[in-house]
């Protein structure tokens, strides 16, 4: 598995922009956007790819994992 399956992706659709928003909650802030919500998230996959090369690069380590069960219910007590 690559390290970038670890971290949650989230593509929504966004009223006031009026495209689809990419964001990976918890990695990283922004992430991209698009009219595409299938080219949003694979730039969003590349966005983290990159992202975790670079904290690798100055070997830093990477935030916690997020993909995982309870992170989904910790989103939910948030909103």
């Amino acid at each position: 598995m690559k390290d970038s399956a670890k971290y949650v992706k989230i593509v929504e659709w966004s009223e006031e922009d009026q495209c689809y928003v990419g964001s990976a909650p918890g990695f990283m802030f922004g992430g991209g956007d698009g009219s595409d919500h299938k080219q949003v998230f694979d730039e969003l996959c590349q966005a983290v790819e990159v992202a975790i090369e670079l904290y690798r690069h100055d070997r830093e380590p990477l935030p916690p994992i997020t993909a995982v069960r309870d992170f989904a219910t910790r989103l939910q007590d948030v909103a």
